[in-house]
């Protein structure tokens, strides 16, 4: 069962985390070369605002954005900005977006997000909650994936799981941290591959942020997996 309360909840101690972090640097530091290819801290930051005013898009029943094209002139736009100002976009659009969300609502409506995505409003705090989490992982200020909430951790784990189940490229799979396991990719009998690690690995590599090499595979190669 999803809890959005408690997601709002969660997403805004991330969110305080990751600005409290963030103003540790100074201007210079924002212009650097985060861990995403060919995006500094600054289109980092400036992607976290502009997705929670996306969001609250989303929440009032209007595109997302306005097109592919829109959204990465807007982050082109506003990557170079002096931290102040980043500092205080990202806050005020989390606010918007919390204050949006607080209200009355119909939470298990189907709402549209990215590229026909669509999914029940009540998980739309969770995945702007992933979208702070990693995204403070990418800044490469400290933040690590093992410092993430255990809770936070398996869900995600779960989520991505669930992405790429059924996929066609994906050869059956089982990750598992030796505890829990989750099945993924094509649908079979039983899985073709196995993969185990600890579950910051095993996140590591599902979101694309590490490349598997800590991980344990058996019966086969540790499979590739499609773009997010």
């Amino acid at each position: 069962m999803i809890d959005h309360a408690r997601d709002l909840a969660s997403l805004q101690d991330a969110t305080e985390r990751l600005l409290t972090a963030v103003g540790t640097l100074d201007n210079a530091a924002v212009t650097e070369q985060s861990r995403l290819p060919g995006w500094t801290r600054g289109h980092i930051l400036a992607h976290l605002a502009r997705n929670a005013e996306a969001l609250v898009n989303v929440f009032e029943g209007r595109p997302m954005y306005a097109s592919a094209e829109a959204r990465e002139a807007d982050i082109e736009r506003d990557a170079p900005r002096p931290l102040d100002v980043q500092l205080a976009d990202v806050r005020e659009s989390a606010t918007r977006f919390q204050r949006t969300a607080a209200g009355p609502a119909d939470w298990s409506r189907t709402v549209e997000l990215r590229n026909g995505v669509t999914d029940s409003a009540s998980r739309v705090p969770f995945r702007r909650w992933v979208e702070v989490e990693l995204h403070h992982v990418d800044l490469g200020t400290g933040y690590e994936l093992e410092d993430l909430p255990a809770e936070f951790v398996e869900r995600e784990i779960e989520f991505l799981a669930q992405r790429f189940a059924g996929h066609p490229d994906v050869p059956p799979t089982r990750l598992t941290d030796g505890t829990r396991a989750w099945d993924t990719g094509q649908e079979a009998d039983a899985p073709a591959v196995t993969v185990t690690g600890g579950r910051a690995d095993l996140l590591g590599w599902l979101a694309g942020r590490r490349d598997g090499s800590a991980l344990k595979v058996t019966g086969g190669a540790l499979p590739a997996l499609p773009p997010l």
